[in-house]
């Protein structure tokens, strides 16, 4: 009877043990599973940049016809990138001097950051004299509007920003991004293929005080349509009269017209009269120097101790966000800016670039005219700028791609400095096309 109950409990022994063990292994296969999972592994995919997801396309294709005209960057006339010639000449300039590359200090290079300031309100403008502007180098466009938004999200705390519909991709991100409220103001008027003055005017108006309003300096991104001086006059008032706060993005002065100072106008007015403003620039386009990331954020404010203050805390947050700016950039365009005899040679590159997209504008809208005349193609040479905004719809735009391999964005945006005169008639017929088939 003993045996039989020593028996038994060494068979209850071996199937606990057993089942014991089967549990150890799960487990341990469990945690070698847990191992080996990435813990990143629930991070979703991000969708691809609607702008430079573009060019990505672009370069998939194999279509030996096919057209870029989503990322603005400037192309001639046989559709290859462009080194100005002054920057060339202000790059050997630059190296026959041996510069070291030590880290410049936070708020940039002083020479540039004078320069830029000149730019945009003009040498000798009382506010420069006064000191009340303060000026940090910043990484091109993109960077200048982050620390701008970063400085928003901590000493204005709860202001929303406004921003136009359309406008360039980018802006939902950086204010978004840095936790600052933003909501749209009407811009673009469909039927017109103009602008919505009266809608703009009264969606500001209804902005709560305080609150901070982007406005594209000039060749508004994407559609190409800027106020007039007389619209734009009205819309300084208005922010003075509501105490909004205007923060302009000047990436195209002296790309849209061909004359810096007349592509200056908007910022120029609103401290005349008398507001305080902050500004993004940017000399990608200008000058060409796209790679280089050279940009500056700009804050004219009515006194000088303000001013000052503010400085220190912008360069606070560069400090967190990049420490230094790059200096090689900084030096070609303070070289250009500075140097008489270049600053002429550049104005003069400017209004060939300038004078090219203008030319293929014409030479678009006459061609569309020509095969599709019950439809009113005027608006292409209303626009200004780099950019054309069609009012092509996503499905007409997706034809446009699939069918036609021409590469855009799908709001109905073209880049005319992707275009050149033997692509024009090509982009028309697919223009037409779409518009009529889809």
């Amino acid at each position: 009877m003993l045996f039989a109950f020593t028996k038994m409990q060494q068979v209850i022994s071996r199937r606990v043990g057993a089942h014991i063990c089967d549990v150890g292994a799960s487990r341990s296969r469990l945690a070698l599973q847990v191992r080996c999972m990435s813990r990143f592994a629930d991070v979703a995919q991000a969708p691809p940049d609607p702008i430079l997801g573009v060019s990505e396309a672009f370069r998939a294709s194999t279509s030996p016809s096919k057209l870029n005209l989503g990322v603005g960057a400037y192309r001639d006339e046989d559709l290859k990138p462009v080194v100005l010639s002054v920057v060339k000449k202000a790059e050997a300039k630059i190296f026959s001097r041996n510069e070291n590359k030590e880290y410049l200090s936070i708020e940039g290079f002083e020479p540039f950051r004078k320069a830029t300031v000149d730019l945009l309100l003009g040498a000798g403008h009382p506010a420069i004299k006064e000191g009340r502007v303060a000026v940090i180098q910043s990484l091109s466009g993109t960077g200048s509007l982050r620390v701008g938004a970063a400085f928003i999200a901590r000493f204005l705390k709860g202001a929303t920003v406004y921003i136009s519909n359309p406008t360039w991709g980018n802006h939902r991100n950086i204010f978004g991004d840095e936790g600052v409220k933003w909501e749209y103001y009407r811009y673009f008027d469909a039927d017109t293929v103009g602008l919505d003055f009266k809608g703009l005017m009264e969606d500001l108006k209804a902005a709560p005080s305080g609150s901070v309003v982007v406005l594209h300096g000039c060749a508004h991104n994407p559609t190409g349509v800027d106020p007039t001086p007389e619209q734009w006059t009205a819309i300084a008032d208005l922010c003075k009269e509501r105490n909004l706060l205007p923060f302009f993005d000047v990436a195209y002065q002296g790309f849209a017209t061909g004359d810096l100072d007349k592509d200056a106008f908007a910022p120029r007015l609103f401290v005349d009269r008398g507001l305080e403003i902050m500004v993004s620039q940017s000399y990608s386009k200008n000058l060409g120097l796209y790679g280089e990331r050279v940009g500056a954020l700009v804050m004219v404010l009515k006194d000088k101790e303000p001013a000052t203050r503010c400085l220190s805390q912008l360069k606070r947050l560069a400090r967190a966000l990049y420490s230094n700016p790059p200096t090689h950039g900084a030096r070609i365009a303070a070289e250009v800016v500075n140097d008489k005899e270049l600053f002429e040679e550049w104005k003069g590159e400017m209004r060939g670039m300038a004078g090219r997209i203008e030319r293929v504008r014409g030479e678009l809208q006459r061609a569309l005219e020509a095969k599709y005349p019950d439809k009113d193609w005027s608006f292409i040479t209303k626009q200004i700028g780099m950019f054309t905004f069609t009012g092509l719809t996503p499905a007409q735009v997706d034809n446009m791609t699939n069918k036609h391999s021409v590469f855009m964005t799908r709001d109905g945006r073209i880049s005319l400095a992707g275009l050149n005169s033997a692509k024009v008639e090509y982009l028309a017929n697919a223009i037409v096309e779409s518009v009529r088939n889809c």
